[in-house]
């Protein structure tokens, strides 16, 4: 299914998690607090949705990767939520990791038929 831009939803919602992971390394070079802060809230609602897909009874995503993804959401709302002038660039790196990882796990089970 494909919206009026001819992505689908799992291409949109791959796209938002690597802007975001763009976003948070971008203002974590240019040291750029308001810009973190911003991304960092983005992230959140993102992995919110994320969780929440996740959790819904009627998910087709195997047990193991639903518990995956919704342990992981926890620790990136978590880290999301958090003080922001305590976060580490371990957390960070994190978090934009982890963004990349499951964006292009979207892409990928998306090409092969699976998402």
């Amino acid at each position: 299914m494909t919206d009026e831009s001819g992505f689908t939803a799992i291409e949109e919602e791959a796209s938002a998690l690597a802007q975001v992971a763009l976003a948070l390394s971008n203002a974590r070079a240019g040291n750029d607090l308001p810009a973190l802060s911003a991304a960092l809230d983005t992230n959140l609602r993102l992995w919110i949705g994320i969780r929440t897909l996740a959790s819904r009874e009627d998910s087709v995503l195997p047990p193991e990767v639903r518990d995956n993804l919704i342990r992981l959401s926890r620790y990136v709302s978590d880290k999301s939520a958090g003080p922001r002038d305590s976060l580490s660039d371990e957390d960070l790196d994190a978090m934009i990791n982890a963004n990349l990882q499951i964006s292009e796990g979207l892409l990928e089970s998306q090409a092969r038929g699976t998402a």
